[in-house]
């Protein structure tokens, strides 16, 4: 069974037999190297999403990051 998950819009997959991470785009080792699909930005130097900023009180939120529905299903 695969594994995906988005990290700031790209897509990323789990290879079970590399144990590794891959962006699913062109399948390169998945190395948090790439910006945001909808700003075109790094998160801060927080860490936080550039989109968004902090958030007081919360742990963690998402703007989507240019993913649509389709892809996601």
């Amino acid at each position: 069974m695969a594994a995906g998950a988005y990290v700031r819009g790209h897509l990323i997959v789990w290879d079970e037999k590399k144990r590794k991470w891959y962006y699913d785009d062109d399948g390169s080792v998945f190395d948090d190297s790439r910006v945001c699909n909808r700003c075109g930005r790094f998160p801060t130097v927080e860490g936080y999403d550039a989109c968004i900023g902090y958030v007081p009180g919360k742990d963690s939120v998402c703007c989507g990051h240019g993913v649509s529905n389709k892809i996601m299903e």
